[in-house]
């Protein structure tokens, strides 16, 4: 007999519950890693501001790591660092401009977070069906087609395939920009044009992006739907005679989304860390390059602030990725117990 509504609402509730604090400290064990890692570093933010200054000398180095609290036991700057964190403020970047880290990321993260929820959504839109199409006509020339467009995704790396791009597209054929986010004329374009000169310069990064996920995406798909197809109740269903297409879109695919919606939730932290090279390649004013100017310069609260970023992803892809099971799975959406 299932459990009562209630009770199960009330166990979700608590296994929430449970996560949520588990969630922090995780993040607490994250942020004290990073803390001391990024110290480990050879070089300061004082380094770069004194060894190319003759005048500088031994006094205006500490006096500079004074301003800036490095002159303090590591665990005093994590303190303090924690306690600005817990009022939602980062600190100030130490690069010349020391503005706010939060305005800064601010202004960073539309660009990558668009790019690359962008090509999530293109990924899932060609991956699923490639897929599904490969493990239906497993062994078949598009199964093999598509295993030798995966095999060179997942051989040929992203700045390499990105150069060759930039090669053909930009330079022999004139088509695409091969650099930055905007033309020299974008102010004077109608807004139409604004649009077509910003999608010109993301079309290469994009292409990169989703060209880089689709091979994994796809093989997954392919795999958990393969490993569904074996199962008795879709070998049940094809001898009751149903159509292949309800065979496969109701009783298989949801199952089959299972590993995918794993991948998926992982996928959320790459929002950074995937973003630094290509951003870097195409010049593009996004996080991946602020957080690479940021390592460069030993700007430690700039450093920190991205990576407390990816951390929070990291989380969130994860209890989104929970979510996600529930709503594909309905024996775990009404399991009043733990997975």
């Amino acid at each position: 007999m299932p459990a009562p509504a209630s009770t199960r609402l009330t166990a979700l509730a608590r296994r929430m519950l449970r996560k949520l604090a588990w969630m922090v400290v995780v993040f607490l064990g994250i942020t004290v890693i990073c803390f001391w890692v990024i110290h480990l570093a050879p070089g300061s933010p004082t380094d770069l501001e004194t060894t190319m200054n003759p005048l500088a000398g031994a006094e205006a180095r500490k006096r500079l790591e004074s301003i800036y609290g490095l002159d303090q036991p590591l665990y005093v700057q994590y303190a303090q660092w924690l306690g600005r964190l817990v009022r939602l403020d980062f600190g100030n970047s130490m690069s010349s401009d020391g503005r706010p880290v939060m305005e800064r990321i601010r202004e960073r993260l539309p660009l990558t977070v668009g790019m690359n929820v962008a090509a999530l959504f293109l990924t899932l839109l060609l991956a699923v069906p490639i897929g599904v199409a490969s493990a239906h006509w497993q062994g078949g020339w598009f199964d093999r087609g598509m295993t030798v467009l995966v095999f060179i995704g997942f051989a040929m790396p992203g700045f390499w395939l990105a150069l060759l791009l930039m090669l053909f597209f930009g330079i022999h054929l004139g088509w695409l920009p091969l650099s930055g986010l905007t033309s020299l004329d974008y102010a004077t374009l109608s807004p139409w044009g604004k649009f077509l000169d910003v999608a010109r310069h993301l079309a290469l990064p994009l292409f990169i992006y989703t060209f880089g996920s689709l091979a994994g995406m796809s093989r997954f798909m392919r795999s958990a739907m393969l490993e569904v197809l074996r199962q008795d109740y879709i070998l049940t269903a094809r001898a009751k005679g149903l159509p292949t297409r309800t065979v496969i879109f109701r009783h298989a695919l949801r199952n089959a989304l299972l590993p995918v919606i794993t991948i998926l939730g992982l996928s959320l932290p790459g929002l950074i860390g995937g973003s630094v090279i290509i951003e870097s390649i195409f010049a593009l004013p996004g996080l991946g390059q602020l957080f690479y100017t940021a390592v460069m310069a030993r700007d430690y609260p700039l450093i920190m602030g991205n990576l407390v970023l990816g951390a929070v992803l990291t989380q969130a892809g994860n209890l989104i990725a929970d979510l996600c099971y529930g709503l594909a799975d309905p024996r775990i959406r009404n399991s009043g117990g733990d997975r």
